[in-house]
């Protein structure tokens, strides 16, 4: 799948934001390189990637995370923050797992989110969620019980964590640190 001319530009102008350092992040390398491998469970698809190299975002590797993580219901692709990334790398780290996360949603159409909010079909859709900038995830990560993705998630302090049970996902954020 081609990556668009918006989706490009978006990645290239992550590349001018400096790194994360936020203390939550302080056990990521700050040399080699920090992967991630995603399962879009919407889609089908997988990626495996590099999305940082040698202290550099790589422009490529995000247009190709901000292309699985698309609206799955539109097909509109937005810039996934590379401090979503990081946190995302982080939580790996904590539960010792190189395997894929589970994608449920990751960017949100503003259409989709007031569709979604206004039918009540899923239970704590914000109104202003973080999913719409490209700053939220929702996600499972396989061989790891919810409980322990939402503990480990929570111990990065790197910013919002919601526990869904019931619908089998743990939502995080790079918003202010928060739980519910």
């Amino acid at each position: 799948m081609s990556v668009n001319r918006r989706a490009f530009l978006g990645a290239a102008a992550t590349l001018l934001v400096k790194p994360s350092w936020k203390p939550a992040f302080a056990g990521l390398p700050r040399s080699g390189a920090r992967s991630l491998a995603f399962h879009n469970l919407h889609t089908g698809e997988r990626l495996a990637v590099d999305y940082w190299v040698e202290g550099r975002y790589q422009a490529q590797a995000l247009g190709a995370v901000n292309s699985l993580l698309r609206d799955f219901r539109t097909g509109e692709v937005h810039a996934i923050a590379p401090s979503l990334l990081d946190l995302l790398a982080t939580l790996r780290l904590r539960l010792e797992t190189e395997g894929p996360f589970e994608v449920i949603s990751g960017y949100r159409s503003p259409q989709t989110n007031a569709m979604l909010h206004a039918a009540g079909e899923h239970s704590g859709v914000a109104t202003k969620s973080l999913h719409m900038q490209g700053m939220a995830v929702d996600i499972r990560v396989p061989g790891r019980a919810l409980e322990r993705v939402r503990d480990a998630a929570l111990t990065v302090h790197g910013g919002g964590v919601g526990y869904y049970p019931a619908s089998d996902f743990v939502h995080v954020d790079i918003g202010a640190v928060r739980r519910w």
